[in-house]
Formats: C-alpha cells, structure tokens, sequence
C-alpha cells in the first residue's frame, strides 16, 4: 500500500482526546486517523446508497420497471 504524509489542522481539545484514545489503545496517531477516515468514508457511502435507494422508491419509472423484472421471475438477465 503507498501511502501519502498530510497535514491536517484540529481543534487542540479533539487533538487531546485523540491522544488519550492513542495512548489506551496503545497504537500511533496515523492509526487512529487512518481508521476514522475509513470509518467516515465508509458512512459517507451509506449515506449515499440510502439516498440513492430512497429517491428510487419515489421514482416511477423505476418502481414499474422493478415490479416488471419481479414478475418476470423464469427469465434469466445477464448484463
């Protein structure tokens, strides 16, 4: 994996909590922001499917569609 050093601007008080989180974990600041990064993007893209998945069941011209294929249940589709 190539990774890549950058410089990140913090509140002093979220700074202090970082580190005592560190410090119990008993890891490196890079892996504690590394995972909350992960973690955060990780969200992000939920976040983004659900609004996807949302505004679908409000489209029309999907949910006919998908009640087609439903109804379709023998037929084979490939992409």
């Amino acid at each position: 994996m190539v990774s890549e050093k950058i410089t990140v601007t913090i509140p002093q008080d979220l700074k202090e909590r970082l580190v005592e989180i560190k410090d119990e974990l008993k890891t490196t600041m890079s892996s504690v922001y590394r995972e909350a990064l992960e973690d955060y993007l990780e969200k992000k893209e939920l976040e983004k499917w659900e609004k996807g998945a949302t505004l679908a069941s409000k489209d029309k011209e999907y949910k006919a569609n998908s009640e087609d294929l439903i109804n379709k249940k023998d037929e084979v589709y490939e992409y």
